[in-house]
């Protein structure tokens, strides 16, 4: 059944791009044409946009699912979106509420010029959205940047969380072999600034790129670089705590996640790459076995979301049983 509905779903996808080529005589058609993508991915896998004011920050994110039902809350990588987990998200509303947010300088979430986007302030921002969703329990699931904020999420607000899933986390690793880790200023590479950048960085990123027509890579390479500016400042602060942060002070943190923690890994991962797995399991407590995908990438979500789905939603079932022994301790928020 996944697969048939993969390979439908795949048409579907197909079917549109087609639409982008035979409708995109101007750069707005092309727009207009990219926006109609991500609203039917969105609705295919049970999603719809919605907006929250919470304090100075005008967010926009994904929901799909029952309320009444347990929330997961999925945050995505550095220069990417809430609409890279469409593929895993819809396997999940049926059983699930869920929410997925353009994280702070990403997107379509609109921050103060002065924010400072920082995990810590990302991670308080994230928990108060969560509270004015009503939400005191939640599943956490991060890709690459979204995977360093959930390890700061769980540890600090380890009372209200019920699960941890980190896919192709970031962090800081003694025992990397990346030199994007080794030398953050490359992550620089991972900004579409031009033409011709798009498949340079789906090159970086991915070992098996998702077939896309051109119309569509052109039409997302159009977008990339109009949000350019607004994401640069998040690279920029990456690079500036990588050297501020430790290996020692990272396992301060991912060694605080007191919920089941499950970790899955692209083999090919260039950006952060699969070497750090032993590292990092050393510092969680409540783990499962690490999942590695042979012959993919950094984006396991889209690259082989089958696989990441097939891991993931019996891991959460079995975390949904777990007794949270904190779950009545007072919130220092």
């Amino acid at each position: 059944m996944i697969r048939y509905r993969a390979l439908v779903l795949g048409v579907r996808r197909w079917a549109l791009g087609v639409a982008v080529l035979l409708a995109a005589t101007a750069s707005q058609a092309i727009q207009i044409t990219l926006d109609e993508v991500f609203a039917e991915e969105r609705a295919w896998a049970g999603l719809t946009t919605k907006t929250a004011q919470v304090g100075d920050i005008k967010w926009t994110y994904s929901e799909g699912g029952n309320p009444a039902k347990p929330t997961i809350l999925m945050l995505h990588g550095i220069t990417q979106s809430r609409d890279n987990w469409n593929r895993v998200a819809r396997y999940l509303t049926a059983d699930y509420h869920v929410i997925i947010p353009d994280l702070p300088m990403h997107g379509e979430t609109v921050v103060p010029a002065d924010y400072d986007p920082q995990p810590a302030q990302i991670v308080d921002d994230l928990y108060d959205l969560m509270v004015q969703k009503g939400v005191n329990k939640v599943h956490l699931a991060g890709h690459s940047l979204g995977g360093a904020l959930v390890t700061y999420y769980g540890a600090k607000n380890f009372f209200n969380v019920q699960s941890v899933l980190m896919v192709d986390p970031g962090g800081v690793f003694a025992t990397t072999q990346s030199k994007y880790l080794k030398n953050p200023q490359l992550l620089n590479e991972l900004l579409v600034t031009k033409k011709g950048d798009m498949k340079r960085v789906f090159g970086i990123a991915m070992s098996k790129p998702p077939f896309l027509p051109e119309g569509i890579i052109e039409a997302y390479e159009a977008r990339q670089m109009q949000l350019a500016p607004k994401m640069k400042p998040a690279i920029d602060k990456t690079i500036q705590l990588a050297g501020l942060y430790t290996p020692e002070s990272f396992k301060l943190v991912s060694s605080g996640i007191e919920a089941p923690t499950l970790v899955i890994w692209g083999e090919e991962d260039q950006i952060i790459d699969v070497n750090v797995v032993p590292e990092l399991m050393a510092n969680l407590k409540n783990d499962e076995p690490p999942v590695i995908l042979k012959g993919i990438g950094h984006v396991p979500i889209l690259e082989a979301e089958q696989l990441v789905v097939q891991a993931y939603l019996p891991f959460l079932k079995k975390a949904d049983a777990w007794d949270n022994p904190f779950k009545n301790a007072v919130s220092t928020q």
